[in-house]
């Protein structure tokens, strides 16, 4: 069943309900109400019977109740012993079918009796009547309410037809709030189907403002339409970007080996020339596929294995390292210890990625500061090399950007660890800035919080 057709019969079912239960209600009331009024005329009747038949002889009070007597009714005498005194009836059958009772109080009692084979509806009243302060007996008044059952039948036929055209009413009117309900659903729906169809990204047409949840769901999904967008146009740069990389040092090794294949080992020098070219491709092209995957992985999973950091033992570490691997002068300055929360491995990588680049574009020292304020943590990377023109500066983080291409391939660079030591930083709720003089040098300063 479809979602409007759901809507429109539980709207119809509830308003039904409610209906029936506020007739019900209504019909009660009614008939309450309408009973006591006309138990309350019937109980000044009886005290104007009362105030009539006092002292009058046997034979005059009977002539004086059949003067109160009205339409289908009776009206009796009854004495403290249950026995009926006096009795006048206009309906004999209705007289005989309601058996007289001696009330010292007031009573109102309203019974359905079968007359004819036909149900009608009595109101019984019962009064004391008192003389001298001593009990002398009751009047009973026993009343056909035909009124009544003429006015409960034009009641039940007014709330059968209101019930009627509330039903329709509803049916309409939640035909056409599902329409309005799901109008932003079904172009929602049309334009997936689009995409499905075509391939293309489309976002939903919000031709009025409504101010509402669909509103703000439709907005939602071309919020999510665009950053669809965003990352299709960011993967397939990446993949433009990765092939274009991937190229080259495929062509070399490629090239260097159809010369050996040539060639053979017949020339020496050539064949170690070829063979060193192609292990220095292979390499490149590893550590390539390394930031490829440390990429991805970033860009997958944001999660981070928190704890605290030494960070003057974990920088001596890494000067330690560097300097045995690349025979480099690397001087660690700072003052006070310094404790960190932060993801061990990828805050290493990250000084790894900086203290890499400084040695692979200068030849002389490199200096490393670690530095704490009230609010951060700062850790400055300084190298006395080429330096970086200020104009690429503000390019220098994006994916396979390298400002002196041909200088990247001598030293092995792919464009990526800007990037990823970025990625890292930003995971970490801190930032990462870069100020540099042409042919003076680099400075790369990191920010960490210290409160994350």
């Amino acid at each position: 069943m479809k979602i409007t057709n759901k809507i429109n019969l539980l709207t119809t079912v509830w308003i039904i309900c409610i209906l029936m239960f506020i007739n019900i209600v209504v019909f009660f009331l009614f008939m309450k109400t309408t009973v006591k009024m006309e138990a309350n005329m019937m109980f000044q009747q009886a005290e104007d019977i009362i105030k009539d038949i006092r002292g009058n002889t046997s034979n005059h009070i009977e002539n004086e109740l059949k003067d109160y007597l009205t339409s289908h009714s009776y009206i009796r005498m009854i004495l403290p012993n249950g026995k009926t005194a006096y009795e006048v009836t206009n309906d004999k059958f209705l007289a005989e079918k309601i058996k007289g009772k001696f009330a010292e109080e007031k009573q109102a009692d309203n019974r359905m009796v079968t007359i004819n084979h036909q149900e009608k509806q009595v109101l019984i009243i019962r009064t004391p009547i008192k003389q001298g302060g001593q009990m002398k007996g009751s009047l009973e008044i026993g009343e056909e309410l035909l009124g009544l059952e003429s006015r409960k039948d034009i009641l039940l036929w007014i709330l059968s037809l209101c019930t009627v055209l509330a039903v329709i009413l509803s049916l309409l009117g939640g035909r056409w709030l599902s329409g309005i309900i799901m109008r932003p659903i079904s172009n929602m729906i049309k334009t997936m189907e689009d995409i499905e169809q075509s391939g293309v990204l489309k976002k939903i047409n919000i031709q009025i403002e409504t101010k509402d949840e669909l509103e703000t769901m439709a907005k939602t999904f071309n919020r999510m339409i665009d950053r669809l967008q965003a990352n299709m146009e960011k993967q397939s740069q990446f993949v433009s970007d990765a092939s274009h990389e991937l190229k080259t040092p495929l062509t070399i090794i490629k090239s260097y080996a159809n010369l050996l294949r040539r060639h053979g080992l017949k020339n020496k020098e050539m064949a170690n020339e070829a063979i060193e070219a192609i292990h220095s491709e292979a390499t490149r092209i590893q550590k390539m596929t390394e930031h490829f995957l440390d990429l991805a992985s970033l860009e997958k999973d944001a999660a981070l294995e928190i704890s605290e950091v030494n960070l003057i033992s974990l920088c001596q570490d890494i000067q330690k390292q560097m300097k045995e691997a690349y025979k480099r002068e690397i001087l660690l300055q700072y003052r006070d210890p310094i404790i960190l929360k932060a993801d061990e491995l990828k805050i290493k990588q990250v000084i790894i990625i900086l203290l890499d680049n400084a040695i692979k574009y200068s030849s002389s020292i490199i200096e490393m500061f670690l530095e704490r304020n009230e609010y951060q943590i700062i850790i400055r990377v300084k190298d006395y090399g080429i330096g970086i023109p200020q104009e690429e500066i503000e390019n220098i983080f994006e994916r396979f950007y390298r400002v002196d291409k041909a200088r990247s391939r001598e030293t092995g660079g792919s464009g990526l660890g800007l990037h990823i030591a970025k990625r890292i930083i930003k995971l970490h709720k801190g930032d990462i800035t870069i100020s540099s003089k042409e042919g003076v040098g680099t400075e790369v300063s990191i920010y960490l919080p210290i409160d994350r």
